[in-house]
């Protein structure tokens, strides 16, 4: 970390760091905007900006992110992105992983600290997503494999229970709640070795939930209707949740700690 200019921190990814599923859906709040107050105690004038878009693909954060973001100079970047690719027919993970790489590549060549983190089982959260399991794990090994040639630090939120517990996402189950958002800053300040980080945020939810009535076969339907069966449609018409979309903290500014 800076420590003879102010701390600069930017965000590269999807509609997960843009902050979908915590708060106000046209202005989210988010893990990456949680993550920046949390750098206000290694520096209470720390810039933030976060160029994610919802529906963007590994590719496109690679296009359309990289160099907004090497312009900003920036001390500290997260790349997190690939989701939106292996819910897609054409998957290619060795594909995915190569943009991601690329990112951490140029970004820590620049001088950024980077993080990224993995993954958690799909299955898990959405039972009919089963089959999308080994794509996950695939992915998150090669993701583990890019981060440690190019020294990124990976928040390994794939290897703990509670990532998958129902409260954690918001009811698409695509997206963290405002609860998994916080979980998800506490684990990259925590992967980042922040001041006042520990691993809180790796123990279970009490009290305990079955998950049995959330997976429920009625709730498997209802989910499917409300919000599987649009996104399929939206792919079939070649439509992005993201379109007409742009970056909600394009420039660098300061972080105001929500109260």
């Amino acid at each position: 970390m800076p420590t003879d200019e102010r701390l600069r921190y930017v965000a590269l990814g999807d509609s997960q760091t843009e902050g979908l599923g915590d708060g106000d859906p046209a202005h989210p709040r988010g893990w990456a905007d949680r993550l920046a107050e949390r750098l206000t105690a290694v520096d209470p004038e720390v810039t933030y900006a976060n160029l994610a878009v919802r529906g963007r693909l590994a590719g496109e954060v690679r296009a359309e992110q990289l160099a907004p973001a090497l312009a900003l100079r920036p001390h500290l970047v997260t790349v997190v992105a690939g989701v939106n690719d292996l819910i897609r027919p054409r998957f290619d993970a060795a594909e995915v992983a190569g943009h991601l790489e690329a990112m951490f590549a140029a970004l820590t060549t620049a001088g950024a600290r980077v993080a990224t983190l993995t993954f958690p089982d799909v299955g898990k959260i959405a039972p009919i997503a089963r089959p999308l399991r080994s794509r996950v794990f695939d992915l998150n090994d090669r993701i583990r494999v890019a981060a440690a040639r190019h020294g990124v630090v990976v928040a390994e939120t794939a290897d703990h229970a509670v990532s998958t517990d129902p409260r954690l996402w918001s009811a698409d189950r695509l997206h963290a709640s405002p609860l998994g958002h916080e979980r998800i800053a506490a684990a990259v300040a925590h992967a980042l070795g922040l001041p006042g980080s520990d691993d809180g945020w790796t123990l279970p939810l009490y009290p305990p939930i079955d998950p049995a009535g959330w997976r429920a076969v009625g709730a498997e339907v209802r989910w499917a209707g409300t919000f599987l069966g649009p996104w399929l449609v939206r792919c079939l018409l070649g439509r992005s949740s993201g379109d007409g979309r742009t970056a909600k903290r394009p420039a660098l500014l300061p972080v105001r700690p929500t109260a």
